[in-house]
């Protein structure tokens, strides 16, 4: 008997802004990482990655794949115009 869960991969289509907020916790950081590959496959320079506010955790765990992804070369909170705290801009290389 199979599992009625099992799925197949989630297909996202890669623009300059990806919403976490779509993603469940537990897939969140695999998911950014692929993103970020992608988007940096696509030639992708500058990106949006919206995680929320709340208590911060998934604004640190954005933040540490970020810090040893080596193709990114800058990231820090976006405009308030732009999600302001609730975001990180992300500049790659």
């Amino acid at each position: 008997m199979q599992d009625d869960f099992s799925a197949d991969p989630m297909r996202l289509t890669v623009s300059d802004t990806f919403d976490l907020h779509t993603v469940s916790p537990r897939d969140a950081q695999a998911v950014v990482e692929e993103y970020l590959l992608e988007a940096h496959r696509l030639g992708f320079k500058a990106l949006r990655i919206v995680h929320g506010r709340g208590i911060g955790v998934r604004r640190e765990m954005v933040r540490a794949v970020l810090s040893r992804t080596p193709f990114v070369r800058h990231f820090a909170d976006a405009p308030q115009e732009a999600g302001g705290w609730g975001a990180t801009i992300v500049t790659l290389v």
